[in-house]
């Protein structure tokens, strides 16, 4: 088998392994890949080595998160997928492996393409920047950080009801915000960006930002711009290589003085009205859990109501896995989508 190793920073390799053993548990699912996505902020932190990445291994390690495959073999106690199911799961970027059935895994419709279906982690996510905010359709959300889950978060937002802004850094990134539904899109160095913003919401303001950004500057435009009493969402890495603050990030103008609400977008958001404890739905667990959130996205796809595809910039073979993350380390703006294919 093949898989991407990182030996230290900016040290990605392909290697070949020994494949799986495929002598599976009750609950294994033997996959082998079509696909898989880059999710650019993560992997780009892991590339460069950086000092928080959420969950990262010590070298040599793994990279990735979003894979697409086909299921070859499946073990005795698997129920709901069967050999020929194309799924979505959290493994790392490599050309076959085995996968617990009850861990993040979703079944791709029929008609949804493989190179929508491959972001639907991402984009889950982008949808829990939503739902941990308690989101209310009708409001004006602004997205910072006009990346691969903040174009995302902009492509769910008039789905779940919002307005929609995008913030950005260069108009590459703007043009492909509209081109994924946002309402409106400005530059983050505006000068004027405080009073566009009120005019566009006809001085109702901002309600939600959500921030995909690291760097502490995006931070600070977020608590300007929000509105009195409004929420911003964050699901970034404030700071993470960034250098020491120059400024205060609770400053009594912005975050008491405002009377806002900070949301951190990590782990499953609650939900008031949960299954009941009955026989019959036991085994689905939280009605949004993230597999269920997962399949809900999905089903935006199959509805043709989501087209991730349309982001996709570069298309390589896992041969030339290293060259998108040189891009990545590069912060080349004309990146978006890219997906690795490994069945070549």
């Amino acid at each position: 088998m093949k898989k991407a190793i990182l030996k230290g920073p900016r040290d990605l390799k392909i290697k070949t392994l020994e494949s799986p053993n495929l002598n599976l548990g009750p609950d294994d699912l033997y996959i082998k890949t079509e696909i898989s996505a880059f999710k650019i902020g993560t992997d780009r932190g892991n590339y460069e080595g950086a000092d928080i990445v959420p969950g990262a291994d010590p070298y040599p390690r793994g990279v990735g998160d979003s894979n697409l495959g086909t299921i070859e073999k499946i073990g005795s106690n698997v129920k709901n997928f069967k050999i020929g199911d194309r799924v979505v799961t959290r493994a790392e970027h490599q050309s076959e492996y085995i996968y617990n059935q009850n861990a993040s895994i979703v079944k791709v419709p029929e008609n949804v393409d493989s190179e929508d279906a491959v972001f639907c982690h991402l984009y889950t996510l982008s949808a829990q920047c939503y739902r941990k905010a308690n989101f209310t359709p009708g409001e004006n959300v602004a997205v910072i950080g006009v990346g691969v889950l903040g174009l995302g978060a902009i492509a769910l937002g008039p789905l779940f009801g919002a307005r929609t802004i995008a913030i950005a850094n260069s108009e590459i990134r703007l043009e492909m915000a509209k081109k994924m539904g946002a309402h409106a899109g400005f530059l983050s160095n505006d000068e004027d960006l405080n009073q566009k913003l009120e005019e566009y919401s006809n001085g109702q303001g901002i309600d939600l930002v959500i921030l995909t950004a690291n760097p502490w500057p995006a931070y600070k435009t977020s608590v300007d711009i929000v509105r009195p009493g409004g929420r911003v969402s964050i699901v970034s890495l404030l700071g993470r290589g960034e250098k020491e603050l120059d400024f205060n990030p609770l400053a009594l103008e912005t975050f008491y003085g405002k009377g806002i609400h900070l949301v951190a977008v990590n782990g499953e958001s609650a939900y008031l009205y949960p299954h009941g404890s009955t026989e019959r739905h036991n085994n689905r667990g939280d009605r949004f859990s993230w597999n269920n959130l997962c399949d809900y996205v999905l089903a935006l796809m199959s509805d043709g109501n989501l087209e991730p595809k349309k982001l996709i910039t570069h298309r390589l073979d896992y041969t030339d896995i290293s060259q998108a993350y040189d891009m990545a380390f590069e912060r080349n703006k004309n990146m978006l989508g890219v997906i690795f294919k490994w069945n070549t």
